[in-house]
């Protein structure tokens, strides 16, 4: 052969080893590099994919209403790819907080009750207009012929404002066989000409005319109007 074919020979060859080498060489892609950031959160690395920003606000929206609610939606699985050499996180689903719940048929309306007077059995009691004894002892609840005996008194007389009447405390009541209420209450009265409380509270038997002042928030010396309509305990 002549030098020339042997030269053009070697040549092949030569490019025959080193053309594969250079194909393997520019296959190649370096490493990819290990992104951090906070766990659950999408990293931008240029060729990851992101959420939409307005996809972002529209969600942000829909839980702040969730949250006036009351009720709190688990957050939605981020639908973007992970970050190349990431991982793909799934969020945990939050707990669904339950309210407080009144209890059934409780009401919510305020009642306010006015408090009212225990009468209690004194020593002693000082007659105003318009009341007697057989009132005193049905007020008090004490045996009226203990009462008339213990101050000396006849029944049937009428006895002026200012007597001062010992009360019994032996505690024999008042007689079973006679109601202590002439008439019936709670009700309403409608206040007449001459009239106080201590009248009033005669004229239903057993009703302590200091409670008929305290009902109709009443001050001394517990003037009435006449016409009025008050309550009566």
């Amino acid at each position: 052969m002549s030098k020339k074919l042997y030269l053009i020979l070697a040549l092949t060859l030569i490019a025959a080893v080193i053309l594969p080498a250079c194909e393997r060489s520019a296959s190649s892609s370096p490493a990819a590099t290990p992104t951090t950031g906070v766990v659950g959160t999408p990293q931008n690395t240029g060729g990851g994919a992101t959420q939409d920003p307005e996809g972002m606000a529209n969600t942000f929206a829909t839980w702040t209403a969730q949250a006036a609610s009351g009720t709190v939606a688990a957050p939605p699985t981020p639908t973007g790819s992970p970050a190349p050499g990431g991982t793909a996180v799934t969020p945990l689903a939050s707990a669904t907080p339950t309210g407080l719940v009144p209890p059934t048929g409780a009401s919510t309306t305020p009642v306010f009750v006015t408090p009212v007077a225990t009468a209690t059995r004194p020593a002693s009691y000082t007659l105003k207009a318009g009341e007697y004894p057989y009132c005193i002892a049905r007020r008090f609840n004490v045996n009226p012929n203990e009462l008339l005996t213990l101050n000396g008194l006849t029944d049937g007389l009428l006895y002026q404002p200012g007597l001062i009447l010992k009360i019994p405390q032996t505690g024999n009541p008042w007689p079973s066989t006679y109601p202590r209420a002439l008439r019936p209450h709670p009700t309403t009265y409608v206040v007449k000409i001459d009239d106080t409380i201590y009248k009033i509270g005669c004229y239903f038997g057993d009703v302590n005319p200091l409670d008929i002042a305290t009902v109709n928030r009443l001050v001394s010396p517990y003037t009435l109007t006449v016409g009025l309509s008050i309550s009566i305990p």
